[in-house]
């Protein structure tokens, strides 16, 4: 039975900052492309400022009752958390959005993933308050990724309805900007107070200054975001069916193979992800003597050539066509995961050119890995199932990286990772394989 025409909610509050907009100018796909890499930068600065605190901050100041390795792997299994919770978190805030609509949903969503991580910045350490320290850190992480899911707006697929035929790559590596500028600002601030502080200022207060900026940066997205959701031309994609959020379990039962085939398609490129963001930082930090500072500038570095990348994989994807791209870059992620090992453990220098290039690699698959997600879905899955493959994608393809890969190495070496990537890489090949619909829409 077909949908019926959905009518949007509306509470007072945004029929009033509906009213602000009605007599402003149409917003045009440039004006969209800045709204979303804003509010997905905001995002992913959160989400590195919490994975280099994972790697340099918590395992001394919450996990202290461990040795440095266990306690790092207890960090990262905290770190999952958000990544497991995001499913449950999108069930929740598709129910306040249908009840009350997208404004309402995104303003509670980004002012909750804000107060979880500004409240990090007053985390207690073990030493203190004992065990309660680990539970206060777990709740905050949950509160976080419960939060992530509530901020998927739409506006990525908006932004792929209003591009031209001809440029659907190019505006789909638009929201995957925000990952290399929300790293790179992240380490930046991490390496230059773990540069100016003495290591007992660092840990004693230095670390908590990145998540108030984090809270700083979310009230701007927030902001940058309503600007485009409570206008004219949104609402009309809403009551049209087009970014209509359908249940859970409608979505599930009509569209389960494209939910299946969506998060297991961009596998190769989100487990890279972790691979060259967070677990390389971690096996420095606890097998070399290398001060961490240094190599956050070179994570910098090689995130802006992942920028670069990125905007590149725009246009090869308009060129060759996405499911092309995919299955090239996961075939160069599988060949990469065979001698990457050897570079990691290689000194500065194999590190440098490790870093540059599976972000190279990264910048190619990752920024199309949005568009693998948004083509499988007919008009009335689009918003829900879009949202539910990223969670399931973020899920299996990174969210237990590092805890995995450090696991792995850290008991059978460095090689072990290597296949941990390479498992990923297939994974891929196999989905983009099975993706007939994919292929006939490129």
């Amino acid at each position: 039975m077909a949908a019926s025409t959905p009518q949007v909610p509306e509470t007072s509050a945004e029929h009033d900052a509906r009213q602000l907009h009605d007599t402003h100018r149409p917003v045009d796909a440039n004006e969209i492309a800045i709204g979303v890499i804003i509010g997905r930068t905001s995002e992913f600065f959160d989400f590195f400022v919490y994975a280099i605190a994972s790697v340099l901050v918590f395992p001394t100041l919450i996990f202290s009752f461990a040795d440095p390795l266990t306690g790092t792997l207890l960090s990262f299994a905290v770190f999952a958390l958000a990544f497991v919770a995001r499913p449950i978190g999108t069930a929740i805030f598709l129910a306040v959005d249908r009840r009350y609509g997208r404004g309402v949903k995104l303003t509670i969503a980004l002012m909750l993933l804000g107060v979880s991580t500004v409240a990090v910045a007053f985390l207690p350490g073990y030493d203190q308050v004992g065990w309660l320290a680990v539970a206060i850190l777990v709740i905050f992480r949950i509160g976080q990724g419960l939060a992530l899911a509530g901020t998927w707006d739409g506006l990525a697929s908006l932004l792929a309805l209003n591009a031209p035929q001809e440029k659907r790559g190019w505006f789909a590596m638009v929201p995957q900007l925000g990952a290399p500028i929300g790293l790179i600002v992240a380490s930046a601030l991490f390496a230059y107070l773990s540069w100016a502080l003495s290591a007992e200022d660092f840990l004693g207060w230095g670390w908590r200054y990145p998540f108030f900026v984090a809270f700083a940066i979310n009230i701007v997205a927030l902001f940058a975001r309503l600007r485009i959701v409570v206008t004219p031309e949104y609402t009309h994609l809403f009551e049209s069916g087009e970014l209509e959020p359908s249940t859970l379990r409608e979505t599930i039962t009509n569209d389960w193979r494209n939910i299946v085939i969506g998060a297991f398609a961009p596998l190769a490129s989100f487990a890279l992800f972790h691979m060259v963001t967070v677990f390389p930082l971690s096996y420095v930090f606890l097998y070399t003597q290398e001060v961490p500072a240094n190599f956050l500038v070179i994570e910098i570095a090689a995130a802006c050539v992942g920028l670069v990348a990125v905007v590149l994989s725009g246009y090869l994807a308009d060129s060759i066509g996405r499911r092309q791209l995919l299955g090239y870059s996961a075939a160069a992620i599988g060949v990469f995961s065979i001698f990457a090992p050897l570079l990691l453990g290689a000194g500065q220098t194999g590190e440098t050119i490790y870093m540059i290039i599976g972000f190279a690699l990264l910048g190619l698959s990752f920024g199309q890995s949005s568009g693998v997600v948004a083509a499988n879905f007919t008009r009335l899955y689009r918003y829900t199932g879009s949202a539910l493959t990223s969670d399931l994608a973020w899920l299996f393809g990174a969210g237990f990286a590092p805890l995995v890969a450090l696991l792995l190495s850290s008991n059978f070496g460095l090689i072990s990772s290597g296949a941990y990537l390479l498992s990923g890489a297939v994974c891929t090949l196999i989905a983009l394989y099975l993706n007939r619909h994919l292929a006939r829409t490129n």
